[in-house]
């Protein structure tokens, strides 16, 4: 008897059907049966599965602070106050570091000395409650001073960061804001910062 097309090919493709659909269910009792579940034509099972295995791995990680996240890995981060430059350059690497193993990466910082940076971090870049995703090899947070889109931050990002053609569709787009005259970075640190594929 001929197969029909839609059938699973074999047994690999009938039992990721059934984790697909177990993963589904049990996302879908996460969201209080409010899950909306899209559907790709002619996605591979295999890509299906490996998604939602993400998707489910993101809503099953603990919620806390990467500054308590830090603490508990025994990184002392005293206020920037109480170090002088050496020991505050040392500790800012330090903290890297463990962020990047915590896969959480930092951005768009050359805007920022090291003293400035590490007081972003320690007073707001590190305090905001977020998903652990040391276990889950292809997630990651990013983390930037400037990604509130607050109009500080965009004005930051417009002087800094934007290219050319950004700041042309960025006066496109909203013609009524100032666009600020583009100046130089005044550090040179974010080229040399961890990334998600270094780990």
């Amino acid at each position: 008897m001929p197969v029909p097309p839609d059938w699973p090919e074999d047994d690999t493709d009938i039992d990721r059907e059934i984790r697909i659909e177990k993963m589904k269910r049990e996302l879908d009792e996460i969201a209080d049966g409010k899950m909306i579940c899209g559907g790709f034509e002619q996605l591979p099972l295999e890509i299906e599965e490996k998604f939602l295995e993400q998707v489910l791995a993101f809503e099953r990680a603990e919620t806390d602070t990467n500054f308590n996240r830090l603490e508990r890995r025994g990184v002392v981060m005293p206020p920037a106050a109480e170090l002088d430059d050496a020991s505050l350059r040392e500790k800012l690497a330090e903290i890297i570091v463990e962020l990047a193993a915590l896969r959480s990466f930092i951005e768009d910082t050359d805007h920022l000395s090291d003293r400035e940076l590490y007081e972003w971090l320690w007073r707001d870049g590190l305090r905001s409650p977020t998903e652990d995703m040391s276990s889950i090899p292809e997630g990651a947070w990013h983390t930037s001073p400037i990604g509130s889109g607050s109009e500080e931050d965009i004005a930051i990002w417009l002087k800094y960061y934007a290219d050319e053609e950004e700041r042309r569709r960025w006066h496109h787009d909203f013609p009524n804001d100032s666009i600020p005259a583009h100046e130089p970075l005044p550090y040179d640190r974010d080229r040399h910062l961890p990334r998600p594929h270094d780990f």
